[in-house]
């Protein structure tokens, strides 16, 4: 067995991806897509989504350690469950294989894996007691890799310590003071269920104060490009509204008329 899926699985499961690759075979969506990414809204990028039929990527009711905060990032996903020896057993002989044994326990092994711009993803089924997959020391390994975060559906220990770091956020479902506790590592890069969403390694993870939606890779281009002209069009609709040319009924509707449509498109190659 291995804890993750080969280059070749990961490579079948996400497809549809039209971008450059990990070497590990993960999507890897350009760094400048996801810096236009910070400036779409929830509802911008989960209108895009539906249209094209994914009606399950947005997940709400969170706790933030750094509320208000964007956060944008590839998705490294995990998955753990509650603990069987024999099963167990068996997950840590294939990390002792694959040379992860030795960097601490199966939630470290997750954090080590990540690299800047990455969000750790972690299905560990709500656990909150003994399901804290982060401290405050893990927690700033987490920050120093990716400069982004996690999302964790359970719980995180050392809140005082993690409010204090800078440049991450953590999408938690409460805190707790135990440690991490009888749970295994059901696999690394793997398909995993966070609330009422499925999260694919690769996923573009848009966290707003809303929530944490999570955007396929050959759509992510499209949110970014559709959220962009809803902002140019604003920007010509209350110039215009300003201007008395037209009225705020005249823009304020899902399409303009012909000759609104034919004045924008003007005005934006105008601009350049």
């Amino acid at each position: 067995m291995h804890v993750q899926p080969s280059r070749e699985d990961l490579i079948e499961l996400t497809s549809l991806n039209p971008f450059e690759r990990f070497a590990d075979g993960r999507p890897r969506v350009p760094d400048d897509l996801l810096e236009r990414m910070k400036l779409v809204t929830t509802e911008e990028a989960w209108g895009v989504l539906r249209k094209h039929g994914y009606h399950r990527q947005f997940e709400g009711s969170w706790m933030e350690t750094h509320p208000g905060t964007i956060t944008v990032g590839r998705a490294v996903t995990a998955q753990f469950l509650p603990h069987r020896p024999d099963y167990h057993d068996a997950v840590q002989q294939a990390g002792l294989r694959e040379g992860r044994a030795s960097v601490g326990g199966q939630n470290s092994w997750v954090i080590e894996t990540l690299q800047l711009g990455d969000v750790m993803v972690v299905d560990i089924f709500g656990k909150v007691k003994d399901g804290t997959v982060v401290g405050d020391n893990l927690g700033t390994a987490v920050r120093t890799r990716t400069r982004a975060g996690a999302v964790i559906d359970g719980g995180i220990r050392d809140y005082q310590g993690l409010v204090q770091l800078s440049d991450v956020n953590f999408y938690v479902r409460g805190v707790d003071p135990t440690a991490i506790a009888d749970v295994t590592l059901a696999g690394l890069n793997i398909p995993i269920r966070i609330g009422g969403i499925t999260v694919l390694p690769g996923d573009v993870i848009l966290g707003t104060p809303t929530g944490i939606i999570a955007i396929p890779p050959h759509l992510a281009q499209e949110v970014v490009e559709a959220s962009e002209d809803i902002r140019v069009r604003d920007e010509f609709g209350k110039l215009r509204i300003g201007e008395g040319k037209y009225t705020s009924g005249e823009i304020d509707v899902p399409n303009w008329r012909a000759d609104i449509e034919a004045d924008f498109q003007a005005w934006k190659q105008a601009r350049g």
